[in-house]
């Protein structure tokens, strides 16, 4: 008896049948129900999923290889635990003259009470898919869980070759996981399936990590190497570069000792972008903004225009020296220091990014051809 459901036969159930199906493993959806799946593991314990394996034996025929599942019918008819305890030939149908079509390979349970079709059975068959052009897998069958589909080529048989096993497409694993409520399920085809209830757990292998369910999506845990250690947790660094989180506080373990962290600061500088106005010309423009808004900047610019005097007291008309480009300029106006070698006045930077030379030095002179270098660290809007 290749194929074995507990609890499924209405004259008895053999000690063998019950030792065999005692599975254990149902991960809830709702009160009632559970998921689908395979239960996890191999022989030498280096892949996730060997149960319900299939693999070309002939033509037309493929082996499905033994394995444990539990397969769920509708919220009132409970969970099937099934095992296949010895490897099985299956036989596909002949390809279509024309066209090519997909068939799918399902454990399936067949419940009188629940389905009608008048046995009580625990089968591994194909669904025949219906040829197309375009072919597409048919709908499986209620209480049957996915194993794999397979593309049957237009005309396959076992005269013409039959099925290409080994081409790409030709196969597609379809199997998915399941394990014990409260167990961490090792993820197979189903990353994407919703969890059942808050602080149920997956490990997602193609993510590399812990996923913790959170009542809406599934949130990954720091992973083995390169998480951070939670507070209290840890007292001396396992390597050097290890994080941990101290009281509200990150610190890094430097091979010695415990640092508080401080992440270094990601900045973006210019070169470019600044406009000259009448009578000045830019001769250089440098400033560096860090991704929190702090900006430091300096602009040289060049008298080419006619001379401006500065009366005794410092004072000229304001000089409307250069604009600033746009993402550069401050949140507020502030003042600029200013100097020529020769004297100095104050800036003041608009909103708008507009550079005016408001004072100088007392009895100086704006003189044609110095070099004016005026500075200003600020805030960005």
């Amino acid at each position: 008896m290749p194929v074995r459901s507990g609890w499924l036969l209405p004259l008895g159930q053999t000690r063998q049948n019950t030792r065999i199906t005692n599975i254990g493993a149902t991960t809830p959806i709702n009160p009632l129900g559970v998921r689908s799946g395979i239960l996890p593991g191999t022989y030498d314990g280096k892949f996730r999923l060997g149960g319900l394996w299939m693999s070309g034996a002939g033509p037309m025929t493929a082996t499905v290889y033994h394995g444990r599942a539990v397969i769920q019918g509708g919220n009132s008819d409970g969970a099937y635990p099934v095992a296949v305890d010895q490897d099985m030939t299956i036989t596909f149908g002949d390809g279509d003259p024309l066209h090519p079509r997909i068939d799918l390979v399902v454990l399936r349970v067949y419940d009188n009470d629940a389905d009608l079709q008048g046995k009580y059975d625990a089968v591994v068959e194909i669904v025949k898919g219906e040829p197309k052009a375009a072919p597409v897998a048919p709908e499986p069958p209620a209480r049957s869980l996915v194993l794999f589909g397979v593309k049957v080529k237009a005309g396959a048989s076992a005269g013409t070759g039959g099925i290409d096993w080994t081409a790409s497409g030709t196969v597609t694993d379809l199997r998915t996981t399941t394990v014990a409520a409260g167990g961490i399920l090792p993820v197979y085809n189903n990353a994407a399936v919703a969890g059942s209830y808050p602080g149920q757990y997956q490990d997602n292998d193609n993510a590399h990590c812990l996923q913790r369910w959170d009542g809406t999506t599934w949130v990954a845990y720091p992973k083995e190497i390169g998480g951070i250690a939670p507070s209290g947790t840890v007292s001396a660094g396992g390597y050097t570069g290890q994080f941990r989180d101290n009281n509200g506080s990150l610190q890094r373990w430097n091979g010695t000792t415990w640092v508080n962290y401080q992440p270094p600061v990601e900045n973006e500088a210019t070169t470019t972008g600044v406009t000259a106005l009448a009578n000045w010309s830019v001769v250089s423009f440098y400033a560096r903004r860090t991704k929190s808004g702090l900006c430091t900047m300096t602009v040289t610019v060049t008298r080419t225009g006619p001379q401006v005097d500065a009366n005794s007291a410092g004072n000229i008309n304001d000089e409307p020296l250069c604009v600033l480009p746009a993402g550069w300029r401050p949140a507020l106006s502030v003042e600029a220091s200013a100097c020529d070698g020769f004297g100095n006045g104050g800036a003041n930077v608009t909103t708008s990014g507009q550079i005016d030379l408001r004072t100088w030095s007392a009895n100086g002179a704006l003189a044609a051809n110095r070099n004016i270098r005026i500075s200003a660290t600020y805030i960005l809007p």
